[in-house]
């Protein structure tokens, strides 16, 4: 992000991100661009060893995190399993004191029909997303409150659409839009549950769709005519360092930079000078 971008002195130096799914793709954008700042990063993904189709680790990763200026903590989780998401928060705590913001990435999709969609992919769906978020959200909880208590300004950021209940957006994958809005929803509601705490909970969405490894792997999807994840790592930079107490908020990352005069989008787009971008789904 350039200075054009920074709302004044604005940074997350010293805070500490709890981030799921920061092992590749937006989650390792938001990660990096806090990490920039200084900020600790705690990394929750299942990769730790490589693979081909899906390249990046928690630990590569954390090296990428720390060659941008970071601390960072990697951790092996699957966000489905309770005991291993508040044993990742108890060991966040011990290494960096608290937890300041979360960030609820970690998402499955699986963009088929209901006669294409079996019950396991139903369920890790659910699993990861809706219940994912909730999960980490309850199991964050203690630490945001103490942030707040103390002035830290703390965060729930979840990647996931404004709501939006209109049958074209569930015909084509009804499981995937129920499990993704499962998210938005988390974020309707606990934004309002949180608010007395001075806790903003508020989600986050591209306007085109973003070139990560995810994505390349769904057919029809041309990366050319992708916008780059760096565009949501510096929509969510401006909405954490908001310094406001804006909650409830489903943002577009495009009118989230527009807000603090970023006007040239040219540097996010994975083909320099494509204006023809394909859009994400759920933004109406």
């Amino acid at each position: 992000m350039t200075s054009e971008t920074q709302p004044g002195l604005a940074t997350l130096g010293g805070k500490t991100l709890f981030i799921t799914g920061a092992s590749r793709g937006i989650g390792l954008a938001i990660a990096k661009r806090a990490a920039a700042d200084g900020a600790n990063i705690v990394i929750l993904a299942k990769t730790t060893d490589p693979n081909p189709k899906l390249p990046g680790t928690i630990y590569s990763a954390a090296q990428e995190i720390e060659a941008a200026g970071g601390h960072a903590l990697p951790l092996a989780v699957d966000i489905r399993d309770d005991d291993a998401v508040f044993a990742a928060v108890a060991q966040a705590v011990q290494a960096f004191g608290g937890i300041d913001i979360l960030v609820n990435n970690a998402s499955a999709i699986s963009l088929t029909h209901t006669d294409a969609t079996p019950m396991k992919r139903f369920d890790l769906m659910h699993g990861i997303n809706a219940r994912g978020t909730y999960l980490c959200t309850a199991a964050c909880l203690p630490e945001l409150k103490k942030a707040a208590q103390t002035g830290r300004s703390p965060h729930v950021l979840t990647m996931s659409p404004p709501l939006s209940m209109k049958t074209h957006w569930f015909a084509a994958h009804t499981a995937y839009s129920m499990a993704k809005y499962g998210m938005s929803m988390c974020t309707l509601g606990h934004a309002g549950e949180f608010k007395k705490f001075g806790i903003c909970v508020n989600s986050l969405w591209p306007r085109t769709a973003i070139a990560t490894a995810a994505m390349q792997m769904i057919p029809g999807v041309d990366l050319a005519l992708c916008r780059t994840p760096d565009i949501m790592a510096d929509a969510a930079h401006c909405i954490l360092t908001g310094g406001n107490l804006a909650t409830g908020n489903f943002y577009i990352d495009d009118e989230v930079l527009a807000g603090h005069g970023v006007a040239d989008l040219d540097r996010y787009a994975v083909t320099p000078g494509n204006r023809n971008f394909m859009p994400d789904l759920f933004v109406d």
